[in-house]
């Protein structure tokens, strides 16, 4: 047996995450086990390990571990996602540092940057992850944008296109002026801000009437197309059959009629600016009206802005406005509060725009998701709340917008061979590309550098929306035997931020190309926030570095930190103490195996009653707790898995079991409960090691040099047997009362050194089956029956049975009588003190009901406590 050493968690962590990997004790092929799969959410490539990824990892690597351990052939798949949109952001950012614009590259060129980039930090938060212990399977490390990866992405547009399903249109688009590319509806975040209703005059063309307007946005008076009124307002009938005059820059446009137009909001009359609005835009499609854009792609005005070409929108807003004043155009302002759209990944303002975009049609493809979710349970979402969510997006989805105007990413296989916009063709390459446009257009002379591919790239969630087939090759190859075994995969862990994002199109993808499910559970964890219960963010400040938390509470610490107080789908509200009490647990199993490690073995001596009856209890209490565990993870309630371990560990491993045990001081322990000791303290590993990794292995091989085909991660969960409820029932019985006894000695200042009699008077609920546990645990030196009372002894009670202890050599009187007396001086001062507030009128009647009530209950407890008092000091004199 190798002897202990004090505990460095760093040196440990390094030392076994090693000696996994060098083992591939993370690495799965198929065989003939029954498989348990994960894929993780693959963080984005540009990403650093935050206290979300901590936690959604943590809970990750605790179910596979825990599958390992029960005998599956666990599989837990990583990787990154190209993230285009962020990734994008981050190239251009650091091209502008050094002096180049992304319009200056070719498409080509800009790429060889980002690979550069994604080179340079891609591998990051994988590493990262590994300093937390996870296991994943790194020989299965995916990228989203891997060879393999995009050809399946590519293939599935390619398939869903010749469905009919995925179309080109010409729509009004979510337009993020920073990232300067479309956005989905879904990536579209509405936030109420403060702004102003700013009232405008139109002059009405050949005469010298006027009419107002209300409008938030004044600076796209130079889009506007026409004026409309509702056909049933009075107010505006002599408007009907005029123009009017669009202010600075005196364009003259309609006024039309619609019964759209909300007669109560502002002034009745709606300027139509049919480019910057979808409302809008439904207006002018139906009464024929011109369109002007009137942005640049960075929501600055372009030359139909006039004089503020060139300037952002904002910036005009107020510069528009003070013109409008010296105009005589300015009726008014008023404060408004306005819900106004924003950016989910750059959290710019997003501007409606009307773009070419390519859309997938959802209507058909969600009835599968819908039926597998809230009718089948096919797929389980934990908690059960989230299916409310998931109903109503999946009820009112609108078809998907899926092109980016971006070049990180698949770009997408389209290919135009004319001007006209159904001039293109659809296919995996641009070989089979030019084949369809020969058979489109019948010029067989056409060739490769006749067709232009479109710049577009596709939205990053539709690669990874196909995450659990793609990373086993199952759209490439839906027959290979690694897709076959490992799909459908067993659990999802996730934010509930991206249910609809992620999950719900998971889950869409996953019906559509297999007719199965893409896993069986997904288990929503909370978002991580600080105490004041805010979102942890980098822009406040308040989430710390999740590399310095490992360092300074061990991965251990934190993992169980983060776990003591995550129920699924609630937040987490993280405090660092929480890491504290996880290095403390670690700390304390640590110095318990310590202990045992310092008790002397004899061969010679017979196992104690107490040990053995202490033994015996522990076997049933583990099995009691492996069942309550079993329900918890059963029930996805990894939170609670971990509580009644820690309560298995802490409180009946260390606080009663050894207790029982040890023998006494410079005394050796019998060989045969010793052993009993350290085959339990295995069986503790087992279960502790999900969430305790790196510890429970170090332990594993400090108590007996192992092989690596003994190490603990690839051992076996402890096996069932039989629970002893009796006797579960009568070791509770007995701790209330070695707890009693403690109290006592406690409030009496009875050292645990000097031996006390106890007598029991009442045997009804008692068997003294457990008497020994009794004595040792509470220094017994007699324990017997007594048929009443024991005048003058200190008593406490437990159920039925009342139990004494004579004060007689247990106490020294004089001392407790002093002690009394001062404390009864000091409960009648504190008594008078209230009597006082009470009897005061002014206080009672002028005083919130709760305090005056507050103020009786502590009048109540002192009366109460004199009394007590009062008869401790009669039966000591």
């Amino acid at each position: 047996m190798a002897k202990s050493a004090n505990y460095i968690a760093q040196e440990v962590e390094d030392k076994w995450y090693s000696y996994w990997m060098k083992h591939d004790f993370f690495h799965s092929e198929v065989d003939d086990r029954e498989p348990y799969t994960i894929v993780i959410p693959p963080p984005n490539v540009t990403g650093i390990l935050h206290m979300g990824h901590m936690l959604n990892n943590t809970i990750q690597d605790v179910l596979i571990r825990r599958a390992r351990l029960k005998g599956f052939n666990a599989c837990w798949v990583p990787g990154t996602d190209h993230a285009s949109i962020a990734t994008e952001a981050k190239v251009v950012a650091r091209l502008k540092e050094q002096g180049i614009d992304k319009a200056d590259l070719t498409r080509e060129e800009f790429l060889k940057h980002a690979w550069d980039w994604t080179e340079e930090y891609g591998g990051v938060i994988l590493d990262q992850l590994k300093k937390l212990g996870a296991s994943c399977d790194w020989e299965r490390t995916k990228f989203t944008l891997d060879p393999a990866m995009s050809k399946q992405v590519i293939a599935s547009f390619v398939d869903l296109y010749n469905k009919g399903l995925i179309y080109r249109g010409y729509r009004m688009v979510n337009w993020d002026p920073e990232a300067k590319t479309t956005l989905s509806d879904e990536e579209v975040n509405y936030v109420e801000k403060q702004g102003n209703l700013y009232y405008i005059e139109y002059k009405i063309e050949g005469s010298s009437e006027t009419l107002t307007i209300a409008t938030t946005r004044p600076e796209t008076i130079f889009g506007d197309t026409a004026i409309c009124i509702n056909p049933n307002d009075e107010r505006f009938t002599y408007l009907k059959g005029k123009k009017a005059i669009v202010p600075i820059c005196d364009r003259v446009i309609p006024i039309i009629e619609d019964t759209y137009v909300d007669v109560a909001f502002g002034t009745g009359c709606l300027k139509v600016t049919p480019a910057h609005d979808e409302n809008d835009k439904m207006l002018g499609d139906k009464h024929k009206l011109e369109v002007i854009d009137i942005f640049n792609d960075d929501a600055s005005l372009n030359s139909f802005g006039l004089h503020y070409q060139g300037k952002d929108r904002f910036v005009v807003r107020k510069e528009v406005t003070k013109e409008l004043e010296e105009l005589g155009a300015l009726v008014k302002t008023e404060q408004h509060l306005n819900k106004v759209g924003t950016s989910e990944r750059t959290k710019a303002v997003i501007e409606p725009r009307l773009s070419d975009q390519w859309f997938l049609k959802m209507q058909d493809l969600v009835k599968p998701a819908i039926k597998a979710v809230l009718e089948d349970g096919d797929v389980v979402l934990h908690p059960k709340k989230f299916e409310n969510t998931y109903r109503h997006w999946l009820s009112n989805i609108r078809d998907w917008n899926i092109s980016r105007q971006l070049w990180w990413g698949q770009q997408i296989p389209a290919y135009f061979y004319g001007d006209g916009k159904e001039d293109f063709v659809v296919a995996e390459t641009l070989e089979k590309a030019v084949l369809l446009a020969q058979e489109k257009t019948g010029k067989n002379d056409l060739k490769t550098e006749d067709l232009n591919q479109d710049s577009d790239a596709l939205d990053t969630w539709f690669s990874s929306w196909l995450w659990p087939m793609s990373v086993f090759d199952g759209l490439n190859d839906p027959e290979n035997k690694e897709f076959k075994y490992y799909y459908p995969t067993n659990d999802l862990v996730t934010g509930p931020d991206i249910l609809f994002f992620w999950v719900a199109r998971m889950i869409i993808a996953g019906y559509e190309y297999t007719g199965k499910r893409p896993f069986k559970n997904v288990y929503f964890t909370g978002l991580v926030r600080d105490k004041q219960r805010r979102k942890m963010s980098k822009s406040l400040g308040n989430s710390p570095d999740a590399l310095k938390l490992i360092d300074d509470y061990s991965a251990d610490g934190v993992r169980v930190g983060l776990l003591l107080s995550a129920p699924a789908g609630n937040d987490l509200m993280f405090d660092e103490s929480l890491c504290q009490q996880g290095r403390g647990f670690s700390n304390k199993i640590w110095n318990a195996f310590k202990l045992t490690q310092s008790w002397e073995k004899d061969i010679s001596i017979a196992q104690p009653e107490a040990s053995r009856i202490a033994l015996a209890w522990y076997a049933s209490k583990l099995q009691q707790t492996l069942v309550e565990i079993e329900d918890h993870y059963e029930k996805y309630r990894i939170s609670d898995a971990l509580m009644s371990t820690y309560k298995l560990v802490w409180d009946d491993f260390c606080g009663w079991l050894l207790e029982i045990v040890k023998p006494a001081y410079q005394a050796p322990i019998d060989i045969n409960t010793y052993d009993a000791v350290i085959s339990i303290f295995e069986d503790n590993l087992r279960i502790l090691h999900p969430f305790m990794p790196f510890l429970t292995e170090e332990l594993w091989h400090t108590i007996a040099d192992r092989t690596p085909e003994e190490a603990l991660i690839i051992n076996h969960w402890p096996k069932t047997k039989t629970i002893d409820t009796t006797l579960l029932n009568d070791f509770t019985f007995a701790t209330e009362v070695v707890s009693g006894v403690r109290t006592i000695r406690k409030e009496k200042n009875i050292a645990f050194k000097d031996s006390i009699e106890l007598m029991v008077l009442n045997q009804e609920n008692r068997t003294g089956s457990l008497d020994t546990i009794i004595v040792k645990l509470g220094n017994i030196s007699e324990m017997k029956n007594v048929d009443a009372a024991v005048d003058g002894a200190l008593t406490f009670r437990v159920k039925s049975n009342e139990y004494f202890i004579p004060m007689e050599g247990a106490i020294n009187v004089e001392e407790e009588i002093l002690k009394l007396e001062e404390e009864l001086k000091y409960t009648r001062g504190f008594l008078r003190s209230v009597q006082g507030k009470l009897k005061n009128e002014k206080f009672v009647s002028g005083a919130p009901e709760q305090v005056v009530v507050n103020e009786k209950k502590k009048e109540a407890d002192a009366l109460a406590k004199i009394e007590t008092i009062e008869a401790s000091l009669l039966s000591l004199k």
